[in-house]
């Protein structure tokens, strides 16, 4: 039995995107618990998502803790939470 993941990631996304919906698919089968903000129903999510990409509203902006990706490769976001889960 694994352990679950930690921490949770935070996925910023918005409706017909379609790197937002494969980057979801693969999150989600990878076991990876998300907190999903759709930046076109909350504004606190879109100025996140343009903090991160220079002034641009660039989904999917995913942040674990503080550490935020544009646009990442599942393999990039499992990198770090890994690093995240090892700063003690």
């Amino acid at each position: 039995m694994t352990a679950p993941i930690n921490p949770a990631v935070d996925f910023l996304w918005r409706p017909g995107c379609g790197f937002c919906a494969a980057l979801h698919r693969q999150l989600t089968a990878a076991g990876v618990p998300m907190n999903e903000f759709n930046i076109w129903e909350d504004e606190g999510a879109a100025d996140r998502v343009r903090a991160a990409a220079n002034g641009n509203e660039t989904v999917p902006t995913v942040y674990v803790g503080e550490h935020a990706m544009v646009n990442p490769s599942l393999d990039e976001v499992l990198a770090a939470i890994e690093k995240a889960g090892n700063t003690s």
